[in-house]
């Protein structure tokens, strides 16, 4: 591949084409917002302006329903010899484009699994996609060279390839990604007038849970509105655990031994059922996941510090496979806690202890 367009510079597009110029693609940005386009640009992710002739990959990102007309209408410019999607749900556009007559052989729909809280094209990062999956889901009658065409893009991203029945996908997301964000949005919403002083009491769990209720809602409305079937089915089967959930905290509520029983096994049912659930979260790399040991080290809230643990790690020889902090309400401190292989643990405790860190059982 040596030219390409994107069409749609926000988040996904200009991160793809700073992967792309990045890796010596002459890209072109086209966005109906010229600023967006402008701002892509001066990023570095290519050149504004459509291209004078058909370049190899033409790259949607736009909104989920607008993605097949802008797509449709690229076709008929025959602005490339290859088109592809980053919309985040696949079904709909293909049988819109469909339903539109295109001639499907030179399409492909495809789905980054990344992205951010935040959008637009100053949120964009060359390495938004590496590592991270990357759904291709070709139709019967998509060309082998455009399948290859969006190989050779997700391997320029550095992505890893997952190919997909485009229904399946919108199933999976439904799953993993969209019922995730209006879960996190609704316990999130139970803070908006939640008193002051329970609000000063959140910590590392709430903050884990609401992460993603910082996004966006406009763009959130129109990929819901590309996927509302598969989401509402999940969310039914959450709902259905929900209710069995409450009636057994009343169980527990109760003054006869036998409901409390009752309460007792339902809430530990879907606490067990969440164990399982949560074991099968693909971990580092897309690898199974880790069982990693704790070290928690007590900072100060001062430049310096974090960068001071991580070369007094790499001098004990362990590598920190993870890290979060956890800030001190009221005080300029917070708890690091690093996350390492169970052999390096006594040894990361021990090394940073001599070093004058304050390691906490």
């Amino acid at each position: 591949m040596r030219t390409a367009v994107v069409i749609g510079t926000g988040l996904v597009g200009t991160s793809a084409a700073l992967a792309l110029s990045g890796r010596g693609v002459q890209v072109h940005l086209v966005d109906r917002d010229p600023s967006s386009a402008g701002t892509a640009a001066a990023l570095g992710a290519g050149t504004e302006g459509a291209p004078e002739g058909p370049v190899d990959l033409a790259v949607v990102a736009v909104p989920p329903a607008h993605t097949a007309s802008v797509l449709a209408g690229a076709m008929r410019d025959g602005v490339a010899r290859g088109y592809l999607d980053v919309a985040s749900v696949k079904g709909g556009p293909r049988r819109e484009l469909e339903a539109l007559g295109v001639d499907l052989t030179a399409y492909i729909g495809t789905h980054p699994m990344a992205g951010k809280e935040r959008s637009g094209p100053l949120a964009a990062t060359a390495d938004l996609f590496e590592g991270r999956p990357w759904v291709l889901t070709p139709t019967p009658h998509t060309d082998t060279e455009v399948l290859n065409l969006a190989l050779e893009l997700v391997a320029l991203c550095r992505a890893v390839p997952v190919v997909m029945d485009a229904d399946a996908h919108d199933r999976a997301v439904a799953l993993v990604s969209h019922t995730p964000q209006l879960i996190s949005s609704m316990v999130a919403a139970r803070l908006e007038e939640a008193d002051e002083t329970a609000v000063r009491l959140c910590g590392q769990g709430i903050r884990d849970v609401t992460r993603i209720a910082a996004s966006d809602p406009g763009m959130w409305v129109e990929i819901l509105s590309a996927n509302p079937g598969p989401v509402a089915d999940v969310l039914a089967r959450v709902a259905t655990d929900l209710d069995e959930t409450v009636r057994a905290l009343r169980g527990l509520q109760s003054a006869d031994a036998d409901e409390r029983r009752t309460g007792t096994d339902g809430i530990e049912d879907v606490l067990r059922r969440g164990n399982a659930g949560r074991v099968r979260v693909p971990g580092k790399h897309g690898a199974a996941p880790a069982a990693y040991e704790v070290v928690a080290v007590l900072i100060s809230d001062r430049p310096g510090e974090l960068a001071g643990i991580f070369a007094d790690a790499g001098r004990a020889g362990v590598n920190i496979e993870d890290v979060r902090i956890e800030h001190a309400t009221g005080q300029q401190a917070g708890l690091v806690q690093l996350m390492v292989e169970p052999s390096g643990a006594p040894v990361l405790s021990a090394a940073l202890s001599e070093r004058g860190w304050p390691v906490r059982p």
